[in-house]
C-alpha cells in the first residue's frame, strides 16, 4: 500500500562533493531551513545543501546573481534532490520542473518527504514512481542516514541521527502549527480540486522529464547541422547566379548577407538597417551616402586580420569574408544605378 512505501534500501555511491538540493515551496521555507540544519547537524557541516529560499546563509542565490541559471547549475551538481511535499506544495509546477529536470537530464535521486500530510496523498500523480518517506521518525532517519552515507569514508552513527531528527520533528510541528493557524483549512472541494489535476501534473512531470532527455541529442543535432553547413563548398559562379539571378538587386543582397550571418553577424544586422535605409533615403545623393558608409564597414571588417585570425576557421571561411563583400557593393551599385 502507499503508506507503506519508504525510502529504498539499496545502497548508494558515494560522492566526492555531495550537494542535496532542497526543492520546496517558497511559503515551506522554514520548513527548508530546518531540514538543511538537520543535515548539517547530522554530517558536522560536511554535507552541503542548497534552497533557494535562504536569506541569511550561503546556500541561497546571491543578490545580482541570475536565479535561473544558477538554480540549473546546483540541480546538475547535486547528488540528490529532496523535495518538501506539504499541503502548499504537492503537485506545485515548480516542485514538479525541478524533480523533472533532475530525473529527465541527469537521472539523479528524486527523494520525496511528506510533511504534515499523508503519505498516501504525495505517493500519487509523478511521485507514485518514487519512493517516498513519510515524517515519521523511523522513515527521517533512514532517509538522514541515507544521504549522510554519501559522504566518502563517513559512518553514520543512527542513534545519534535519530536524536537530531526528533528535535527537527518538534521544529516542524511548531512551523506547521503556525502555518495552519495563519491559514485555513484545505475544504473537501479544494482536495477533489488537487486529485482532479493530478492527471495534469503527471502529464507536466513526464513532459519536462522527456524534454530534457532529450536535450543532448537535440544539441548533437544542432552541433552535426552547423558542421555540415560550414563543410559544404564556396563557389563564386554559383553565388553570383543566386545574387543577381533576380530581377531586384535587394534579394541578391539579402542572400549575400545571409552568407556573412555566421561569421561577421554585425554586417548583416547592418546590412539589413542599410536596405531600409535606402527604402527611407528621397535622393539619390542620400542613397550613395549611406552606401558610402555601409562600404566602409565592409572594408574595415573583411580587410582586418584580427577577423581572419580569430573568426575566419578553413579556406572556405576566407572566400566568403573575401568575395561576398564585393558581390553585395556590386548589387548595391546596380540598385543605385536603377533608382
Amino acid at each position: 500500500m502507499a503508506e507503506e512505501k519508504d525510502v529504498i534500501d539499496t545502497p548508494l555511491t558515494k560522492a566526492a562533493n555531495p550537494l542535496v538540493f532542497i526543492s520546496h515551496d517558497t511559503r515551506d521555507a522554514e520548513l527548508a531551513e530546518a531540514f538543511s540544519n538537520l543535515l548539517k547537524s547530522v554530517s558536522a557541516g560536511v554535507l552541503k545543501s542548497f534552497r533557494t529560499s535562504d536569506r541569511r546563509g550561503n546556500q541561497g542565490i546571491e543578490y545580482g546573481v541570475e536565479w535561473y541559471p544558477e538554480i540549473i547549475k546546483n540541480i546538475q551538481s547535486a547528488s540528490d534532490v529532496v523535495c518538501l511535499l506539504t499541503d502548499r506544495s504537492v503537485n506545485r509546477p515548480w516542485i514538479l520542473f525541478e524533480a523533472g529536470m533532475a530525473k529527465g537530464k541527469l537521472d539523479t535521486p528524486i527523494l520525496g518527504v511528506a510533511l504534515g500530510i499523508e503519505l498516501k496523498n504525495v505517493s500519487t500523480g509523478p511521485f507514485a514512481q518514487f519512493q517516498n518517506c513519510g515524517d515519521d521518525e523511523d522513515s527521517l532517519t533512514k532517509l538522514v542516514f541515507q544521504l549522510v552515507n554519501r559522504i566518502p569514508g563517513s559512518e553514520p552513527d543512527r542513534d545519534t541521527i535519530r536524536f537530531q531528527v526528533g528535535k527537527f520533528k518538534t521544529t516542524v510541528d511548531g512551523i506547521l502549527s503556525t502555518l495552519s493557524a495563519g491559514s485555513p483549512q484545505p475544504h473537501a472541494s479544494k482536495r477533489q480540486n488537487i486529485d482532479e489535476i493530478e492527471n495534469s501534473s503527471a502529464k507536466l512531470f513526464e513532459e519536462i522529464k522527456i524534454m530534457f532527455q532529450d536535450l543532448p541529442s537535440r544539441i548533437e543535432r544542432s552541433e552535426a547541422s552547423r558542421s555540415m553547413k560550414r563543410r559544404r563548398r564556396f563557389h563564386p559562379g554559383m553565388m553570383e547566379e543566386l545574387m543577381f539571378g533576380s530581377k531586384s538587386p535587394s534579394l541578391g543582397i539579402r542572400v549575400g548577407l545571409s552568407l556573412l550571418r555566421e561569421i561577421t553577424p554585425w554586417i548583416y544586422d547592418e546590412g539589413n538597417v542599410l536596405l531600409a535605409k535606402l527604402q527611407a533615403a528621397k535622393t539619390p545623393a542620400a542613397k550613395k551616402r549611406v552606401i558610402g558608409e555601409f562600404e566602409e564597414l565592409l572594408m574595415v571588417s573583411t580587410h582586418n586580420p584580427y577577423i581572419e585570425k580569430f573568426l575566419v576557421d578553413n579556406e572556405e571561411d576566407f572566400r566568403l569574408v573575401r568575395e561576398v563583400p564585393r558581390m553585395i557593393l556590386h548589387a548595391l551599385e546596380r540598385m543605385l544605378h536603377e533608382a
